[in-house]
């Protein structure tokens, strides 16, 4: 339930009682300051309150993005505000300062204005909306209120409204194949009642039915899968489109938005392998592969997006190269296009599966993947080498959550802890050896399923203890998760591989999913700013390190048929343990109402 509440001189032949309606709000009026303090504190502390200027003249929309946007607890245009319950109380003091009698009037006239600069000085995380062309405004005389009808009627809102559904930086493939009709798609789903958690699960469930049809391993089932993959990543655009369109912001649309991405993806290379089966080639190697590059390309993204998400004094001359080449249109889409952004990469697997075979598939995709990886690291390892930036504790916090460090590096960091310099190249080093000494012998061991490579796990252990015993502010310490994430993917790649037995593959194939879903978990409730998941259920699955030295145990010690089993076992408990908590946090209160607008990759 809404309440608006209508405060200053009333205006004859007005729509705006009426549009209030339309966005939902139960209408109020009140004379002056005293009656609409009255008013506001009689609406209960759980509801949303507005409080708008009769003579506001403006588009509807603009009234829909100061009044009904979810993701924000105080809103405002010129005119119009609205307090969400979180900021109901600042929002009630504001009403309480403003004083009464003589020589108010100018703190009164406009009440919106002044309710609006107070909940600004609040902090309480007040937003102005951006209006572009919109019209938004307070016609104070009747040649005002003309000016500004005649302003509003010179813009088209739906006009602008389907624009602003779509992303203002998106990839070529989806910039011009799909939004220019996908837009329209929401459109159609917003007037016919259906919600953005609709659209999700609809592209969810049309992937996993193109996994099913790869799975055949026909070549009709190829060209099927090829289609319904791309009709999916349509859905997948529309779902965000429709969101922006009817700002239907939500919870559970925030974890199904983050999520459901992956799990297409890694559902369909998995139908692909599935399907290659079918025909005598054994790919699941190369959809492992594939799924741990793409899973440690978005960890770089992830751990640099928040190294430097608050940093300050960015003076980096590679930024600047960067700036300058924004200006040369083509060049932004050619960097664009270079990172295989989803649109790109879904188009390519599309296309290819119809065409070709799975294994074909994962070749083009490992090779492409790996390029873009190569071009988007070295790039912001140019920019960490050349900036001159402090990065806060916030930002050291939230890589020290996405190295999803267990209780033995723990122990072992707590002992290291004073020794080396916070803000040196030690942490990266130290997680690069971690990584590279463990892979370096499962890879070149004759037999690595043995008790010496337990041994060497532990080793790895200790240097991964050592990368994360200081606040991780240095200017490559965002590297560490992701020589955590690739030590850890590969290390279970390779040990499946070479146990060389059916089954292994699927089941490390399973594991890796089950673990890359706890990261991506863990990197969207820093982004909703909720801060990581429980220490509990980080210990419970043993940090990186922990289910490292699990796996090289059961390598060690049961037959390559048995450690197939193991990989099962494991991988279902870990999955039902974080989905279980992953799904309990995300529909409770404390999940942040946004909506993830997705990495261009």
């Amino acid at each position: 339930m809404s309440t608006a509440i209508l405060t200053g001189p009333p205006v004859a032949g007005s729509p705006l009682e009426a549009d209030l309606r339309a966005l939902g709000f139960d209408v109020r009026t009140a004379d002056d300051a005293t009656a609409a303090a009255e008013l506001i504190n009689a609406v209960p502390a759980q509801e949303r309150v507005a409080v708008v200027d009769p003579r506001f003249v403006g588009h509807l929309h603009a009234l829909r993005l100061a009044l009904t946007d979810p993701r924000f607890p105080a809103a405002a245009v010129p005119g119009a505000l609205t307090a969400q319950p979180a900021a109901r109380a600042a929002l009630t003091r504001a009403v309480g300062r403003i004083p009464v009698g003589a020589g108010t009037a100018h703190l009164t006239d406009v009440l919106t204005d002044t309710l609006t600069e107070s909940l600004d000085r609040d902090g309480t995380g007040l937003h102005r909306v951006e209006l572009g062309s919109l019209v938004a405004t307070v016609a104070l005389t009747p040649a005002q209120r003309e000016d500004a009808r005649e302003a509003v009627a010179a813009v088209d809102d739906e006009a602008v409204r389907l624009r602003t559904a779509v992303k203002s930086r998106d990839g070529f493939f989806t910039t011009y194949c799909i939004s220019p009709y996908s837009r329209y798609l929401a459109r159609w789903c917003a007037r016919r009642g259906l919600t953005p958690n609709q659209v999700t699960t609809a592209s969810l469930l049309t992937a996993l039915i193109a996994a099913g049809c790869a799975a055949t391993g026909t070549r009709g089932g190829f060209i099927a899968a090829g289609f319904l993959l791309l009709f999916s990543f349509v859905l997948d655009c529309t779902d965000g489109q429709l969101a922006r369109y009817s700002l239907q912001y939500s919870t559970m649309g925030a974890w199904l938005d983050a999520t459901f991405d992956r799990a297409k993806e890694y559902a369909y290379y998995a139908g692909l392998a599935l399907g290659a089966a079918r025909g005598g080639d054994d790919v699941w190697a190369l959809a492992l592969g594939a799924m741990v590059l793409m899973t440690c390309r978005h960890v770089v993204d992830f751990s640099f997006n928040e190294a430097n998400h608050d940093a300050t004094a960015n003076t980096s001359p590679t930024a600047a190269l960067s700036g300058k080449l924004d200006s040369v249109g083509w060049t932004v889409w050619v960097r664009r296009m270079i990172v295989l952004p989803i649109g790109e990469r879904w188009a390519m697997i599309a296309v290819l599966t119809a065409l070709t075979t799975p294994r074909i598939v994962f070749y083009a995709l490992l090779i492409g993947c790996a390029l873009a990886a190569c071009y988007t690291t070295a790039g912001r390892v140019l920019r960490s080498l050349t900036r001159r930036a402090r990065r806060t504790d916030r930002a050291a916090r939230a890589l020290a959550d996405l190295a999803d460090s267990g209780p033995l590096a723990e122990l072992i960091a707590r002992s290291a802890r004073g020794r080396g310099r916070t803000g040196s190249f030690l942490a990266p080093v130290m997680a690069f050896l971690s990584a590279a000494v463990l892979l370096v012998w499962v890879i070149f061991e004759n037999d690595p399923a043995s008790w010496l490579t337990v041994g060497v796990a532990l080793c790895s252990a200790l240097l991964a203890g050592a990368a994360v015993a200081r606040p991780l502010k240095g200017a490559l310490d965002w590297l560490v998760p992701p020589f955590f994430r690739a030590g850890e993917y590969v290390t279970i790649l390779v040990l499946a591989a070479r146990a060389d037995v059916p089954g292994a593959l699927p089941a490390a194939y399973g594991l890796v999913a089950a673990v890359a879903y706890h990261h991506y978990d863990t990197v969207y409730r820093i982004r909703g700013g909720t801060g990581a998941p429980p220490r509990w259920l980080v210990r419970a699955t043993g940090g990186h390190e922990g289910r490292i030295l699990v796996i090289t145990v059961l390598a060690a010690a049961l037959s390559p048929s048995g450690f197939t089993i193991a990989l099962t076992a494991l991988a279902v408990a870990l999955a039902l343990l974080v989905l279980i908590e992953s799904i309990r946090f995300w529909v409770s209160s404390q999940a942040p109402a946004v909506h993830d607008e997705g990495e261009p990759a």
